[in-house]
């Protein structure tokens, strides 16, 4: 496995391994409470990243279909899925990803990919009325490698704080004393 891809996947186990604590630690009601109407749920965090990571990694790179579902379940304020399904669901997602990205080669890390969007999504994320041929984004796989990682660690301490504001935890999540 390339180092920068074996980098990545440390980081972002970590990051898993933070967010998997922090459920083990919440009830399916605490899991889909929004502190405010403003914030995502922390379980709305959990389906967000494990859509990002399957898009990015899995369908972008790895070429396997794109789900245009996406946003839709991952923003579902019901909470239609309980924690033991949202573990599995991450689980899964890295499984794949890790599969997809430890068969990339050097050359491959400069290789152009289509990241897919639905139109619905395009719009929402760029606040703007876009015809369906324009909802795609072209990234080089090194640089979206660094950007899903940052993008997962950046939720993974949001889903951490969130547990800790929701259940006092006394455990230190992080592995570290802060």
């Amino acid at each position: 496995m390339l180092e920068l891809v074996k980098n990545v996947l440390e980081d972002m186990d970590k990051q898993l391994t933070r967010i998997m604590k922090s459920l083990d630690h919440l009830d399916n009601d605490l899991i889909w409470k929004k502190l405010k109407v403003s914030t995502n749920s922390i379980g709305n965090l959990c389906l967000h990243l494990a859509g990002n990571e399957y898009q990015n990694f899995v369908s972008a790179i790895g070429n396997k279909p794109f789900s245009s579902e996406r946003s839709r379940h991952e923003f579902d304020p019901e909470g239609s899925i309980t924690r033991d399904e949202l573990k599995i669901l991450l689980l899964k997602t890295r499984s794949e990803s890790t599969s997809t990205l430890s068969i990339l080669s050097e050359k491959d890390l400069n290789r152009e990919v289509i990241i897919r969007y639905t139109l619905e999504d395009w719009n929402k994320m760029h606040r703007v009325n876009a015809s369906e041929g324009e909802t795609y984004d072209v990234r080089v796989i090194r640089i979206l490698l660094i950007q899903v990682a940052t993008h997962y660690g950046y939720h993974a301490g949001q889903i951490v704080l969130l547990s800790k504001l929701l259940k006092d935890i006394k455990e230190n999540i992080t592995g570290q004393y802060h």
